[in-house]
């Protein structure tokens, strides 16, 4: 059940005496005094980024001017490197309040290689902290959200798994460490602006669901840049929106008052901390500043507006509030508040005399500096296949059924793999499998069938139709240690999904300098040649994804690499886009026996279908059968013999073995699924181009999809998708050339 507590009156503070000691909702003089400290050190940070701005010592400010009194709360109710935080640009104080210093926060503002929090790579006051538990943040703003309800997600399962969280040498857990508490609560917070996003509300939905450990912290300044809340929010309050969420205890309070901030972020801890579910505490702060140094709000607010804010200043208001109580005289602040200064210019100074990363450092951390998954030494051989009790020959597997063998094998190996996403469980309803009701779903296509059944509803389960849930969900459980393996059902509808796996998941370890990181796993299911898949069945687009750094993509054509690929992205150190095609999972191409629970394949290794000598041809996915088709008739008929390459993996992506086979053939074809302008294919055409120009004896071509969607009818696919005809076309024509 949700519960609302309205907050006191900003006068209005505990009067409890023990002795001599006077405190105010728990708070002592001492903390209160400690608190003005840190939110004043706040406000002047920001004063002094500003100049530094304007003498273009830096080069970007946004302040956190208005908040100190929520964030400086936040930091005292609660336990750094203990609780979880995923805070916004505007959490200085709460930063400050958690124990990073005024030099982390200059130094990354000057963009210097001793910077903490980034190396000189992310904007300033984009937070990471990793001693802290404060998770690197990027600029979109409420991204985060969902990333910190897998955290909480991760930390609940860590605590009913602690095995899991044993370190293991040979994968990434090697190099993973893993902390958690039973009590830990993960804080996230925005402005009132991101509310409207999208993920906002799939992360509350889960969050209340689930009942999970998380605190949403909106801190409502009434602008999103020029946007006011009426504008973004129905009836100008988020408060009222939220409020028939279940298991919520709620909070709308003065975030100005840091007392009344502390009192509401007690009540609002303790729901959390005792499991009875999230919390969410609307405060309603000030922005006195614009909303950056590249905004003037007052093109967008008149002086009287700007007057109402800056009479609810909370530096202000926190210093009358200290003199009042008697906690503080004015000599007493102006003291504190020298020292602040002062201690601030030596930052600044420290922090302008700091050296500048060097540019050969640009390619650190792209992709993890300690497993290497494109290693020789992941080459294996498969185990040898014993003959069945009859004697008889093992019947050979589907790429489906090897994927789901694989999935089962890391399961068994590694309790940190969870499997989640749309429809892969077998039954949400639990007590349908336990009474044998029903037989099971495990995925549209069957990939995961079985394994909530063998490995329970803790690490296989459904997740909301929602695909951006389930990847942030996924990059928040990968950063805390978990290796989230998790289904986006067609590759149709990732889309939803493309912020986090644009912006997120492939840059966290890259942002933060390797402060964090976050390999999971993405399997996908896609591709047409379907008979019927239509438009929104059959979409390929993998160049969309090779072309961002710190994303690897997998492409395997057939059963035995789809195993061996499968368990090298499960247990290396980067995130997998594990890409499926539909057409493959049980077709009689490529079907093997089961490789063994230790088979693999490195990442960036082609694999020669068929050696030859005439023409190289080069290709991944659906295409494979359909070149070695053309390749071999080409064969028969003509005499020609084509070197068939199937590349397996698009990021990395072999060229050695491609530059020694065209350099041998002196003919060059790139064939793919996807349409024939600004696909994959034509960055590999423009290498050879480029790089192998003097060995060519002809251009270099391209078979691909027209560039158009492909549509229902049968008659309509064949014609925009390419087929055994094409490409045979194409063979001819280059051998003849």
């Amino acid at each position: 059940m949700a519960t609302k507590t309205e907050s006191k009156p900003a006068g209005a503070v505990d009067e409890k005496i023990r002795g001599r000691s006077k405190t105010y909702e728990g708070l002592s003089r001492e903390q209160l005094i400690e608190a003005y400290r840190i939110m004043y050190t706040s406000r002047r940070l920001d004063d002094r980024e500003i100049l530094l701005k304007r003498q273009q010592k830096i080069f970007f400010q946004i302040s956190g001017a208005g908040h100190e009194a929520v964030c400086v709360a936040a930091g005292l109710a609660m336990k750094p490197g203990h609780d979880w935080f995923y805070p916004y640009y505007r959490d200085r104080a709460l930063c400050l309040a958690l124990g990073a210093t005024p030099l982390d926060m200059l130094l990354m503002a000057v963009g210097a290689a001793a910077d903490p929090q980034s190396g000189g790579r992310q904007m300033p006051s984009h937070w990471s902290f990793p001693k802290l538990n404060v998770v690197t943040q990027s600029s979109p703003t409420g991204s985060q959200i969902l990333q910190a309800v897998g955290c909480a997600e991760a930390g609940r399962y860590f605590a009913r798994h602690p095995q899991a969280a044993k370190k293991s040498e040979g994968d990434y857990r090697q190099f993973k460490d893993v902390k958690f508490h039973g009590d830990e609560v993960t804080y996230v917070s925005l402005g009132e602006g991101a509310s409207s996003e999208g993920e906002f509300w799939e992360a509350m939905n889960t969050a209340s669901n689930s009942k999970l450990p998380v605190l949403f912290v909106v801190e409502d300044n009434g602008y999103a840049i020029s946007v006011p809340v009426e504008v973004q929010t129905a009836g100008g309050n988020i408060s009222r929106l939220v409020a028939g969420f279940p298991n919520f205890h709620f909070e709308e309070i003065d975030g100005t008052d840091p007392v009344v901030c502390y009192a509401a972020f007690q009540r609002t801890l303790a729901h959390c901390r005792a499991g009875e579910g999230p919390g969410f505490i609307h405060a309603h702060v000030i922005r006195p500043y614009s909303h950056s140094l590249s905004d003037d709000e007052r093109l967008y607010r008149p002086d009287a507006e700007r007057n109402i804010d800056a009479a609810r200043d909370p530096i202000t208001l926190m210093q009358m509030f200290l003199i009042r109580e008697g906690i503080l005289d004015e000599n007493s602040i102006n003291k504190l508040e020298k020292q602040v200064e002062d201690e601030l210019q030596v930052a600044v100074d420290q922090a302008l005399e700091a050296a500048p990363p060097t540019p050969d450092t640009i390619s650190q951390y792209i992709y993890s500096p300690d497993i290497d998954p494109t290693s020789p030494a992941l080459q294996t051989e498969p185990a040898s296949v014993a003959p069945a009790a009859d004697g008889k020959k093992v019947a050979p597997k589907t790429m489906a059924d090897l994927i789901n063998a694989t999935l089962r094998d890391e399961m068994r190996r590694d309790e940190r793999v969870v499997v989640f996403g749309e429809d892969v469980a077998d039954c949400s309803r639990q007590q349908y499998l336990t009474e044998k009701l029903i037989k099971g779903k495990g995925g549209v296509f069957k990939l995961t069938y079985g394994l909530q059944n063998d490995f329970g509803s803790d690490r296989v389960f459904n997740s909301p139709l929602a695909e951006a849930n389930i990847v942030g969900r996924a990059v928040g459980m990968a950063t805390r240690g978990l290796k989230p393996v998790v289904e986006i059902q067609f590759f149709d509808y990732i889309w939803p999904a493309m912020m986090q796996l644009r912006d997120e998941l492939p840059l966290i370890r890259w942002r933060s300098n390797n402060g964090f990181s976050s390999p999971c796993v993405i399997r996908v299911a896609i591709g047409g040649y379907l008979t019927g898949g239509a438009i929104y069945h059959s979409q390929c687009g993998e160049s969309i994804f090779t072309h961002t750094p710190g994303m690897r993509v997998v492409f395997p054509s057939n059963a035995l690499d789809a195993a061996g690929l499968l368990r090298t992205a499960i247990r290396c150190d980067d995130p997998v886009l594990f890409l499926e095609h539909k057409r493959l999972y049980r077709e009689t191409f490529g079907r093997a026996p089961y490789p063994g629970p230790d088979y693999t394949i490195p990442f960036g290794k082609a694999k020669i279908v068929q050696p030859g000598t005439d023409l190289t041809v080069i290709t991944y996915g659906a295409v494979v059968p359909r070149a070695l088709q053309a390749a071999q008739k080409l064969e028969r008929e003509q005499g020609a013999k084509v070197e068939l390459i199937d590349l397996r993996c698009l990021n990395p992506f072999d060229w050695e073995t491609i530059a020694a086979s065209v350099s041998k053939t002196n003919r060059a074809l790139v064939a793919y699924e996807d349409t024939l302008s600004w696909g994959y294919g034509a960055e590999i055409a423009a290498r050879i181009a480029d790089q192998l120009f003097d060995s060519l004896d002809a251009p270099v071509r391209r078979v691909a999809a027209k560039d158009v969607f492909v549509a229902y009818q049968p008659i309509l696919e064949d014609a925009i998708l390419p087929q055994a005809e094409d490409l045979i076309r194409a063979m001819k024509e280059l051998v003849e050339y």
